[in-house]
């Protein structure tokens, strides 16, 4: 008797530690998604038109956490309107909360650049900013003229495409994840970019062609063959401006060798930016930037 009663009661006390630890997590994922983003389209934006690739740094300094002015106003009428908060202004602006600092150059249309310098001086910050995931400090970032705080996020961003170090597969198919790059895509299209990709003939190979399901994260995959399926993801969105995070960094030879071969077919006619610490990958670059300290 005292076993039945006992049971229930250690299940009702085992359910509501659980539920507070839910409640807990549920608390901060709501802190997270309420969070103000980074990146805002501003009153005013426009619609990037089709670009031809010039992209210009202008004075263009950015440290995490370190907002412009026209932030930090959004932040406050964000605060005040919403929520009836005091949006508290950051101090004034310290070279130490810098990660980039005074960075000006122009790449023309069509050309390759490399970045190169040690870990932690900016070169994936800088394509962050490109991509606008955040947004400069100060300055001002231009494609063919076009201030990027003044376009739309999407009409910049599907202008560009990144092939990273870690590539980003989706549980699915082949197929399915090339497709990513342009969803309204065919499926002939998304072929063609596997072939110019050098993806063709192992993913023929695979059980069931480019239906083969390659698991979370393609754990079926090999490193070699995840990234030619991001280089076929790439070739399929056709971009104007193609951005290489050490894409090759973490492969053998053999396999370096077959997605640098992809790499030029998507090269071809782009503004390329690419960070790598091989000189192989970086030789045939047009220009070739050192970061140093920001």
């Amino acid at each position: 008797m005292v076993g039945r009663i006992f049971k229930p009661i250690k299940t009702l006390g085992n359910f509501n530690s659980t539920l507070q630890q839910t409640l807990a997590s549920v608390e901060r994922i709501f802190y997270v998604l309420d969070f103000p983003s980074e990146s805002f389209e501003f009153e005013g934006s426009i619609q990037l038109p089709e670009i031809k690739g010039d992209v210009e740094f202008r004075n263009v300094s950015f440290g995490y956490g370190v907002y412009s002015t026209k932030q930090k106003a959004l932040y406050a009428n964000k605060a005040i309107t919403n929520m009836g908060l005091h949006c508290p202004q950051k101090p004034p602006l310290n070279e130490d909360d810098l990660v980039l600092r005074q960075i000006n150059f122009k790449v023309r249309r069509g050309e390759t650049v490399a970045l190169v310098g040690h870990s932690g001086v900016g070169k994936t910050t800088l394509f962050k900013l490109l991509l606008r995931f955040y947004e400069v400090t100060e300055g001002e970032i231009f494609i063919d003229g076009y201030p990027l705080s003044r376009v739309t996020l999407e009409s910049l961003r599907k202008q560009i495409a990144i092939v990273p170090q870690d590539t980003i597969l989706f549980s699915g198919t082949v197929l399915a994840n090339i497709l990513y790059g342009r969803p309204d895509a065919t499926d002939e299209e998304a072929i063609q970019a596997a072939k110019r990709a050098n993806a063709h003939d192992f993913i023929m190979e695979l059980p069931r062609g480019y239906e083969t399901q390659i698991g979370e994260r393609g754990v079926r995959l090999s490193g070699g063959e995840q990234q030619r399926i991001a280089i076929a993801r790439a070739i399929l969105k056709d971009p104007k401006i193609l951005l290489l995070d050490e894409a090759t960094s973490a492969l053998d030879n053999e396999s370096e060798s077959l997605v640098q071969s992809s790499l030029k077919n998507l090269m071809k006619g782009r503004t390329t930016f690419i960070i790598a610490h091989r000189l192989s990958t970086v030789i045939h670059a047009d220009e070739i930037f050192v970061l140093n300290r920001g």
